[in-house]
């Protein structure tokens, strides 16, 4: 069985451990929100497995998840407070005190991350500088696949778990734990500095369980390491050294499996890890698919036609170029940023130009993405094209002219979920 427990729900697809065939799956909801109690992601995990069917056939199971997120401990296993998720900004001052304190380079260094406010080890800061009972309170930290995996495999609270609340039995994976900022992915241990420059203290900390390395739930089923979405969704679709997935979502991701571990002080790509043994270099940006949804409102069209008209101009649409930043950028590093549309005249400004404009201004930004990736060495050979942005006929076709690499777009799927139920395949084979 595989999970991905992502921002917006729960999804879980249990597979044929020899073929991957999905054999059923399930789904549940999340709630809204930057913070979340999760509680609610352990009622949405429950609906989910009871959706797909229970667990009575299941030899192993594995939970991806969405990385990041604060889930604070007491010594009795309870959660302290709501979890800070990776989309709560609240932290974004306490990233720039602890560059401040530190330097974007020695973090960089230990950590393979300069903070920005998406990463654990700020909103731990957060929680020192601005509920000081709460962070004195905290006895372990787990990211949300932690949690799930702990409680899962039958420990919590004393009044709600079968094995009780044994924090030293937290388990996380490579990926996961080199989105905190206080894991170091060159000695593949925890920063037991930074951690108490954030938190104020020292906590107990997830295990951190190698690519094929399982524990045991309460029935003794095999219970894989898991991984953060990004490195499940790359384990699921089977990417290897050279290939690099650029996901066209509502924000747009570019990562790519990497044999050497990459160090950017200028924190443009994230140095994380991946859920094979390898490395999972990472660019963010804000603007991907929306910009095709602000471009086909503004036309009054839909995906489809948009598509249609994109297609039937010639590259490059007569000179009208769209600078995409229409929430401002991450890469680059943009905040304030706002679209521009240039090079109108009265010949190149049409609609089927504009559509044209926006599906290239879109991929140029991710192309930034992979150009970053290469600055650093990373080797890229081919770009698998995923999200719902990539089943844009336009965006499949044009894709491989503005990024410069052979592109294949998989089939839809539930990658993170899927990639989890490859690790639990693994380790019944191990």
């Amino acid at each position: 069985m595989g999970v991905d427990s992502s921002t917006q729900s729960c999804k879980v697809v249990i597979t044929d451990a020899a073929t991957g065939a999905v054999v059923r799956q399930g789904r549940g909801t999340h709630p809204d929100g930057t913070e979340v109690d999760p509680a609610a992601w352990w009622s949405a995990l429950q609906d989910a497995i009871a959706a797909a069917g229970g667990l009575d056939d299941v030899a192993a199971w594995s939970v991806g998840g969405q990385q990041h997120g604060m889930v604070a401990l007491d010594a009795e296993g309870r959660v302290i407070r709501p979890a800070l998720l990776w989309n709560d900004n609240r932290s974004a001052g306490a990233a720039a005190d602890l560059i401040a304190e530190f330097g974007a380079d020695q973090l960089a260094q230990r950590s393979g991350l300069v903070p920005v406010a998406s990463f654990t080890i700020t909103k731990l800061r957060w929680l020192r500088d601005h509920e000081p009972e709460n962070a004195a309170r905290v006895a372990a930290v787990a990211l949300p696949h932690d949690w799930l995996t702990w409680r899962l495999r039958g420990f919590g609270p004393a009044e709600e778990s079968a094995r009780g609340p044994v924090l030293e039995e937290l388990v996380t994976d490579r990926s996961d734990a080199s989105g905190t900022g206080y894991w170091n992915p060159a000695t593949g241990g925890y920063d037991r500095d930074l951690l108490a420059a954030a938190l104020g203290h020292d906590a107990i900390l997830p295990r951190v369980l190698g690519p094929y390395e399982w524990v045991e739930d309460e029935s003794g089923r095999r219970v894989a390491p898991g991984a953060g979405d990004n490195a499940g969704a790359a384990y699921g679709l089977g990417a290897g050294p050279g290939d690099v997935v650029v996901s066209i979502g509502t924000s747009g991701t570019v990562f790519a499996v990497s044999e050497e571990r990459t160090i950017d002080p200028t924190g443009t790509v994230a140095g994380f890890a991946d859920a094979g043994g390898h490395f999972l270099p990472l660019v963010a940006t804000l603007n991907a698919a929306r910009v095709l949804d602000a471009i086909g409102r503004l036309l009054g069209v839909d995906h489809a036609e948009l598509s249609r008209l994109a297609l039937s101009a010639e590259p490059g649409a007569g000179g009208l170029t769209l600078i995409p930043y229409f929430e401002g950028e991450r890469t680059p590093n943009l905040p304030d940023a706002t679209a521009s549309l240039t090079g109108m005249t009265l010949t190149s400004t049409t609609r089927e130009n504009l559509a044209r404009a926006a599906v290239e201004g879109m991929l140029s930004g991710l192309g930034a993405g992979l150009e970053a990736l290469r600055g650093l060495g990373v080797p890229l050979e081919r770009a698998l094209l995923v999200g719902g942005g990539a089943q844009s006929e336009a965006v499949r076709a044009i894709a491989p002219l503005v990024l410069g690499i052979p592109v294949e777009v998989p089939e839809p799927g539930e990658y993170v979920a899927l990639g989890a139920a490859r690790q639990a395949a693994d380790v019944l084979a191990a």
